[in-house]
């Protein structure tokens, strides 16, 4: 079983999503919370798998929570680090941006079809990040025009092997680890070490940023529309 919190201020929207989430066989919303501060109280306490975390809010943000989740090392009761997804009205603004930096693993709109809320939920939970390819364009229009130090420069991709970029541009272009190992005959578990070196070589926490970067360097080209 997915165990989830749901962090939103708006009563209407977070029992929308709970409805939603709890209407799948192998995912619970364990949690709810209203801000930030209540969401760090609930996920000590429940150890979920998957936070959908409202990025703005009264209080305590989603940005500074994701970030308190991320630096005390919270994990799920199965040992794996929380993964959060941030929830957003906007396609890609400057709290998106910052969330993603702060360790999120993702981003939805609060307007997402119901099935992809629940592929979201699945696929950060099997170790993905999950971006809209929609939307791509956006955010790396945002990290270019936000630069931080650590945001990770062309030389440092220089860094990858062949191989650690020829997995990190698939990884950019949607595929999941194991779509990964098939494209590239190797097993999935070295998929994953190579992904591990990758973030490590960057110095980024999470997939997502990761993807982000390839975009950002000019090692993926983003969509077209």
């Amino acid at each position: 079983m997915i165990r989830v919190v749901v962090v939103d201020d708006q009563p209407l929207v977070r029992a929308g999503i709970v409805m939603l989430v709890n209407a799948e066989e192998d995912i619970r919303v364990v949690a709810e919370a209203t801000d930030g501060q209540e969401a760090l109280t609930q996920i000590r306490a429940e150890r979920p798998d998957v936070v959908l975390m409202d990025v703005r809010m009264p209080g305590t943000d989603g940005v500074a929570a994701t970030h308190a989740v991320v630096e005390e090392g919270l994990t799920s009761q199965s040992g794996q680090p929380v993964g959060i997804i941030i929830l957003t009205t906007y396609h890609i603004d400057e709290a998106v941006y910052a969330a993603l930096r702060a360790g999120a693993s993702g981003f939805l709109l609060k307007d997402a079809a119901p099935a992809e809320i629940v592929n979201a939920i699945r696929s950060v939970v099997a170790g993905e990040a999950w971006l809209d390819p929609a939307v791509a364009r956006r955010l790396i229009d945002e990290f270019a025009a936000r630069p931080e130090p650590h945001t990770p420069t062309p030389a440092e991709m220089e860094q990858l092997t062949p191989r650690e970029r020829e997995v990190l541009s698939l990884m950019a272009r949607g595929l999941s680890n194991a779509d990964v190992a098939v494209e590239l005959f190797i097993s999935e578990a070295t998929v994953k070490t190579h992904l591990a070196r990758i973030m490590m070589k960057l110095g980024v926490r999470e997939k997502a940023q990761a993807v982000a970067a390839a975009y950002q360097t000019g090692l993926v080209q983003p969509p077209t529309r």
